[in-house]
């Protein structure tokens, strides 16, 4: 079985952090361009709201949340203590993703079930981004290319 546990919700709404490292927020967005998709993966710290890493794929698998978090490891050592907080999708409930976290002493919050609200600062972060630069404004973009060019 792969499917590991569900974690309770550390984070309760609570986004804010008073030094970087302290909590983290993770999701995956969809972009639907002309029929085809494509998915963003970023990671942002709740002090500042810097993103720490992120990942940009055409399919939302395992592959593209275990190249985020490694790309987040590189530059972020010392994590211990560190609340990582995810909604309760399938990717954040795999063994790998979890060993991944609690080997590094990263304690894993999840939402409630079917509660967007206590994903809002990763929600807000997705509405913000797509109204700035994405809804409206499809016509922009000719391919997945294009788009994944202004995403970054």
């Amino acid at each position: 079985d792969i499917k590991g546990r569900i974690k309770p919700d550390i984070i309760k709404r609570k986004f804010f952090a008073l030094r970087p490292n302290m909590k983290w927020y993770t999701d995956i967005t969809e972009f639907n361009l002309k029929g085809k998709k494509l998915y963003l993966s970023p990671i942002i710290d709740g002090c500042g709201r810097d993103t720490v890493a992120y990942n940009i794929s055409r399919h939302p698998n395992l592959k593209q949340v275990m190249s985020m978090l490694n790309d987040a490891f590189k530059t972020n050592q010392a994590l211990n203590g560190l609340i990582f907080h995810t909604d309760r999708g399938w990717q954040y409930q795999h063994k790998a993703y979890q060993h991944e976290l609690a080997i590094r002493g990263i304690e894993q919050s999840m939402s409630r079930k079917g509660c967007s609200p206590d994903d809002g600062l990763m929600e807000g972060f997705f509405g913000i981004l797509k109204r700035e630069m994405f809804y409206g404004q499809e016509n922009k973009y000719d391919s997945l290319d294009e788009l994944e060019q202004a995403i970054r």
